[in-house]
């Protein structure tokens, strides 16, 4: 059985396959496919309306507990890609 994460987007919960592990690198967003990185991660569905809830909420930085900015281009072209091809 899968199990469950919350998405900080939605906040919806879903099976952790359905989801993007993020984390922390160097003040940038990473996607972690494997879900194998070390630190704390964030769940999030892998569509923009997720992704800009979870930016304009600031749950990116509450989630990884991390006070400075950090930067989201990569992951948001990340999800311009998957919702292109």
């Amino acid at each position: 059985m899968d199990s469950v994460r919350t998405c900080i987007g939605c906040r919806s919960r879903a099976p952790r396959s359905s989801l993007l592990r993020v984390v922390a690198r160097d003040s940038e967003l990473v996607v972690d496919e494997p879900a194998t990185l070390p630190g704390r991660g964030a769940w999030l569905h892998p569509t923009i309306a997720c992704f800009q809830a979870a930016v304009r909420r600031n749950a990116f930085g509450r989630a990884l507990r991390v006070s400075r900015p950090l930067d989201a281009t990569q992951l948001e072209n990340r999800l311009n890609w998957l919702m292109d091809n």
